[in-house]
C-alpha cells in the first residue's frame, strides 16, 4: 500500500465514524467530517496533508499525489 491509498483509506475511516458518532452520540462529532472534508480540499491544491507526513514516517511508498 503507498501514501496515497493510505490517506484516502485513512480519511475514509474517519469520515464514517464521525457520521457514526454524529447520529449515535451527539452532533458535534459533524464538525469532525467537515475538518476531513477541509483538510481533503486544501490538501488538492497545495499538495500538504499532515496525514501523508506520518505514514512516510512509518515507511509506506510514496504514490503520485504525496511523494
Amino acid at each position: 500500500m503507498n501514501i496515497d491509498r493510505a490517506v484516502f483509506a485513512f480519511a475514509g475511516i474517519i469520515v464514517m465514524a464521525s457520521l457514526a458518532l454524529g447520529y449515535f452520540v451527539s452532533p458535534y462529532w459533524f464538525l469532525l467530517t467537515a475538518f476531513a472534508g477541509l483538510n481533503m480540499f486544501q490538501a488538492a491544491f497545495t499538495g500538504f496533508c499532515p496525514a501523508a507526513m506520518i505514514f512516510k514516517a512509518f515507511g509506506f511508498q510514496s504514490g503520485c499525489a504525496f511523494k
